[in-house]
């Protein structure tokens, strides 16, 4: 077999999911390990190959569950996060935290940001020894002008600061950000306010792992003085060269990913893979021994690996380039596939949890899918024509070659004897190069082209469900971005090794580079400007999913088995095969390729009804944070969006050409609607014109086919007339409502509240907000946005139908609305409140709460019970909470 590490991974894959699932049983898994291996050793003893092999992957299986359940049995006692769980630790107040920090401090916007791996935290005058990393964000404080004390990475430092664990929302689909963070070896987060908050201590002298993140820091500060007069280049050069995406212009990001390139920002395979042909290629000029080539290739990966940022993504293609260059040494010639599943198990073994984690996914299925498919038919499409080109005029050795490749040399001579013609005497010798370089050229962009396409179908499914985007020109997008990544990459490192030696000569080596940087860039604008070019649909189902990858897999296998049992000398042709043989084989091959373009496109349409629930009336109060944003689902199945959430205040970040806010439409909102398998949404409702109702609607906007938009109150605010003009831009029929306006799906009527007064008017307030009640037979819904007292007395005095079985609580919770008398009119049976987790507006208010317990409701929080869900089939509520997962 050519590849016996693949099934040796796959067991070993196999045994970390099934040893996650369960419970900490190393003993059990142990014993089962090492009884399967015996059973494996006696089958080989008898030469039952088939089953000492079968019973030996077997025991491969327990054997990753086994390194699975060490894994999680291994965190620390003292681990920060250990104690928050256990109760040991009591992290909801302010307190002083010390340690090391691992990095440079890194400039965020308004401030510096602190990754610290922890030794200490102050309790009530006791100091505790911890473990765990803190992530500590200081932002400039406009009244204190106080410049933070300069830290370096290695040194000790002592933070005064309320920390928490990385909050998730609570909602189906959204993004796990604590085991994002895990992953990082990030714990704790917090913020400081004030410099003063930050002190310096005494400590050993820096290791050897902060000197490196020293020399990065140095390595980065290199960049900016070589690119001051180009920001935004530099920004590129710090994602491609050290993986510090933190500066990047987040409209230039997002052209990358709709171009399917954003590959190139993040340090992996490509990079490393530039770096190692350069680095050959160097040894090669200096005339270095095979050997030594390879020694100072993995020396620099090495460093580069200690070096970057992002390390999970280069340490996996560093390993896996490790493993071809050494099999070069032992074995002249390596099998790729075989080479990428020990790079595989080898990273498996060290950390169980890499196979959760979705970029491992990515990175391993790409390889995969290169060397499964991509390397093979590059072998039987342009090889052969490559290795023709050689000693093109020894016309002895074209019986070596296939009876194509033969006649392409013929082609070829006949070519050079044409240019000979045609040329001076004196340039006559250089005919055979106007010939052969072409080629070699026209099925080198091929080879790209092929590779580029193989990548593009073998990531789709993975693409589609952890990013929700197609890109159509992801295979013409990646030629220019490989070519250009292949010569930025070391050039890079060449400038940045230069400057340290000689600045001027540096800087005469950045024009190039910083030429090839801005080609690149304005490629990837160009073709994101393509209508179409790119678009978000849902995830696919789970059996789409594994169906596809499995059609992957015995493609891969299929064209595996047609390749020679061994590699062919050089210039040999291939043993013919019967004709019958050869037919059989391209049928079962060609058959494959049309199940996986079936799955394919099944995969980039999603042609699927959205998931929900037939013939009834469902509300959800989505988790947004300090925001509103409510999904309704209509009993014949039109769908509505009332806001979109948003944070005004928060997560804003730096980029090299601008600033950029965390978007809950596109990172918590988007995530859900996909969840439900929903490509269209019928109505979009903003209540009214604040940053935490419409702050999300432009991303949905952008990513879904949206039928209305509804407003109330025009106002002159920045954000919203850009919300009008998304609007207009995407074909949205914008609809204002006011007071009196009825609307009907099916048997659900819709009356409109509020506001009475629609004129324009300079800013929007809580008392313009879209008062919408619904009524479903027997059952009744109020969405009162962020209305007041004044309003809400107002409607009372007027007689309004208010009641209703359902309250989405008005204004978050604030003492400002749900007075006494509109919750007595109102009568809910079930209260939602959307509040963020310890925002800084005390939302929701304890008397309020008090008020909305009085009446016997049922109150829900999403800051503690995360997304709410009730649906109504006209007569009776159904209610379930994300945080709890069940019926109550």
């Amino acid at each position: 077999m050519r590849a016996p590490a693949v099934p040796i991974v796959a067991a070993f894959a196999a045994g970390i999911a099934m040893g996650s699932g369960a419970g900490f049983l190393p003993g059990v898994y142990a014993a089962f390990c090492l009884l399967f291996l015996l059973a494996a050793l006696a089958f080989f003893r008898r030469a039952a190959i088939p089953s000492a092999a079968a019973l030996g992957l077997v025991a491969w299986v327990f054997l990753g569950a086994l390194a699975a359940s060490f894994e999680r049995g291994s965190v620390p006692g003292n681990n920060v996060a250990v104690l928050i769980a256990s109760g040991r630790l009591d992290a909801s107040e302010t307190l002083r935290w010390s340690g090391r920090l691992r990095y440079d401090p890194i400039p965020i916007a308004d401030g510096l940001r602190y990754d610290v791996d922890l030794e200490q935290v102050e309790v009530a005058g006791t100091l505790m020894a911890v473990t765990g990393g803190l992530r500590a964000n200081l932002y400039e404080n406009p009244r204190k002008r106080e410049s933070p004390v300069a830290l370096r990475a290695g040194d000790r430092a002592e933070f005064l600061l309320h920390a928490r664990e990385p909050r998730n929302y609570q909602d189906p689909g959204a993004f796990d950000s604590r085991a994002y963070h895990h992953r990082q070896q990030i714990h704790v987060v917090g913020t400081l306010r004030d410099a003063a908050l930050v002190r310096a201590l005494d400590g050993p002298p820096p290791a050897l792992r902060h000197r490196l993140a020293r020399l990065r820091g140095r390595l980065l500060e290199r960049l900016d003085t070589l690119f001051k007069q180009a920001p935004a280049q530099a920004a590129i050069l710090r994602a491609m060269l050290l993986g510090d995406r933190g500066f990047l212009d987040h409209e230039l990001a997002v052209d990358f990913q709709k171009t399917a390139v954003y590959h190139v920002l993040v340090i992996a395979g490509l990079h490393v893979a530039a770096l190692a042909v350069f680095l050959i290629w160097l040894g090669k000029v200096l005339r270095l021994r095979m050997e030594w080539r390879i020694a100072l290739t993995m020396v620099v990966l090495a460093l580069f690996v200690a070096v970057v940022e992002d390390r999970p993504p280069i340490l996996r293609a560093a390993v896996m380039a490790a493993i071809v260059l050494a099999a070069q040494i032992f074995f002249r010639r390596a099998e790729l596939v075989n080479a990428v599943a020990v790079a595989a198990l080898a990273i498996l073994a060290f950390r169980p949890s890499s196979l959760e984690d979705p970029s491992f996914q990515l990175s391993f299925l790409a390889v995969a899918a290169i060397a499964a498919l991509g390397a093979p038919w590059i072998e039987r499409s342009s090889e052969p024509y490559r290795r023709a080109l050689k000693h093109l005029g020894d016309i002895t050795r074209d019986p070596a070659h296939s009876p194509r490749a033969a006649q392409f040399r013929l082609d070829a001579r006949a070519a050079v004897r044409w240019i000979q013609a045609r040329l001076p005497q004196r340039l006559t010798t250089h005919a055979s190069a106007g010939v052969t370089v072409p080629c070699r050229l026209a099925l080198r962009l091929w080879e790209i082209c092929l590779i580029s396409f193989v990548l593009q179908v073998g990531m789709l499914p993975l693409l589609a469900s952890n990013f929700h985007r197609v890109s159509l020109a992801g295979t013409l997008g990646n030629v220019p971005a490989l070519l250009l990544t292949g010569l930025i990459v070391p050039l890079g490192f060449l400038t940045l090794a230069v400057s340290f030696l000689w600045l001027p000569a540096a800087q005469a080596l950045a024009i190039p580079l910083g030429a090839l940087v801005a080609l690149l860039e304005r490629t990837v604008r160009w073709i994101a400007q393509w209508p179409g070019v790119s678009y978000r649909i849902p995830g696919p189902p789970l059996w789409l999913l594994l169906s596809f990858l499995g059609a992957l897999v015995l493609l891969g296998i299929m064209v595996h088995a047609k390749r020679s049992a061994a590699p062919l000398p050089e210039g040999s042709a291939p043993a013919p095969v019967a004709w019958h043989k050869r037919w059989h084989a391209r049928w079962q091959e060609r058959s494959l390729i049309v199940i996986l373009a079936a799955l394919a496109i099944c995969v980039a349409t999603y042609p699927f009804a959205p998931r929900l629930a037939k013939g009834l009336l469902e509300a959800t109060v989505i988790d947004v944070g300090q925001g509103d944003s409510i999904f309704l689902a209509f009993p014949d199945g039109h769908t509505m969006l009332v806001d979109g959430g948003g944070q005004p205040a928060f997560g804003l970040i730096r980029g090299g050409g601008g600033e950029r806010s965390f978007d809950v439409g596109e990172q918590v909102v988007s995530p859900f609607l996909w969840e439900r398998g929903l490509k269209h949404i019928d109505v979009v409702v903003l209540s009214h014109a604040h940053q935490d109702h419409l702050g999300g609607l432009a991303a949905v906007l952008d990513n879904f086919q949206v039928g209305e938009l509804w407003v109330g109150r025009d106002v002159s605010s920045e954000p919203y007339r850009g919300l009008l003009a998304e609007s207009a831009a995407r074909g949205t029929a914008l609809v204002h409502h006011h007071r009196g306006d009825a609307v009907t799906w099916g048997r659900v009527s819709g009356l409109i509240l509020w506001p009475e007064d629609v004129s324009p008017a300079a800013r929007g307030a809580n008392d313009d907000s879209l008062v919408v009640h619904l009524d479903y037979q027997d059952v009744a819904l109020l969405l009162p946005g962020d209305i007041e007292r004044r309003v809400e007395d107002q409607l009372v005095a007027r007689g309004d139908n208010l009641r209703a079985d359902f309250l989405k609580v008005a204004h978050h919770g604030s003492r400002t609305s749900s007075t006494e008398t509109f919750l007595a009119a109102v009568a809910p049976r079930i209260e939602v409140i959307s509040a963020g987790e310890g925002n800084p507006y005390g939302h929701p208010n304890a008397e309020v709460l008090a008020h909305l317990a009085g009446h016997g409701a049922r109150v829900l929080r999403t800051d503690r019970d995360g997304a709410v869900t009730v649906t109504s089939d006209g007569h009776t509520w159904h209610v379930h909470s994300f945080a709890e997962g069940i019926p109550r």
